[in-house]
């Protein structure tokens, strides 16, 4: 009954009163990305939703705009050089994810999910299917953000996923919620350029 119908209506609710608070810290946000780099000041980025259905995740941008697209972080051959000033911060505070609270509005992510894979990363799609991962709307933060986030390999992303999906609960993701504030604040697994150091021998 929760996964069902309660989970969603907690989603919107949360998300809407997310949206009316924050909205001192989106305007002081739009107007630093502006002045910081030129470019707009959210980015799109087509990701993997519920069911392996596509939908453009919102971020505010923390990358020059001259940065390969639809390319994971790690894959970049210097990752340092195209993140903004702004950026740097936004991505270390993990406040670059705020815009998805209007994904969540729009019913294409979850509060507490797997987070949504990039169109083209098949190798950690077709492992969440193993798990049923691609069959839940996926997250702002999940289970896998708060045992190891970047430095996770997709093996154990996706076995972490499938945990997810197996123990959803409201108190699981409360669990979830307040794991990932305590992470957030110690920066914990935030990697840029990460490929995951943390395998199936040392997690």
């Amino acid at each position: 009954m929760y996964q069902k119908g309660i989970k969603r209506i907690l989603d919107f609710i949360l998300a809407l009163s997310g949206l009316i608070v924050l909205s001192p810290v989106f305007i002081f946000l739009c107007i630093w990305i502006k002045l910081d780099s030129k470019g707009p000041v959210l980015f799109k980025q087509k990701r993997v939703g519920i069911n392996k259905t596509y939908f453009n995740i919102l971020k505010f941008r923390t990358m020059y705009i001259d940065t390969p697209k639809d390319m994971p972080t790690h894959m970049l051959k210097d990752p340092d050089q195209f993140i903004t000033k702004a950026g740097k911060f936004l991505r270390k505070t993990s406040l670059d994810e705020l815009p998805q609270i209007i994904n969540i509005l729009k019913g294409e992510m979850a509060i507490i999910g797997p987070r949504p894979a990039l169109w083209n990363q098949d190798d950690l799609v077709d492992q969440r299917e193993k798990y049923h991962a691609n069959d839940v709307r996926p997250g702002l933060t999940g289970w896998a953000q708060i045992n190891g986030r970047d430095e996770l390999e997709i093996p154990i992303k996706a076995r972490l996923d499938g945990e997810y999906v197996k123990r959803i609960s409201f108190l699981f993701d409360l669990k979830c919620f307040f794991g990932t504030i305590t992470s957030v604040l110690k920066s914990d697994g935030v990697v840029e350029g990460g490929t995951g150091s943390i395998t199936g021998d040392n997690k």
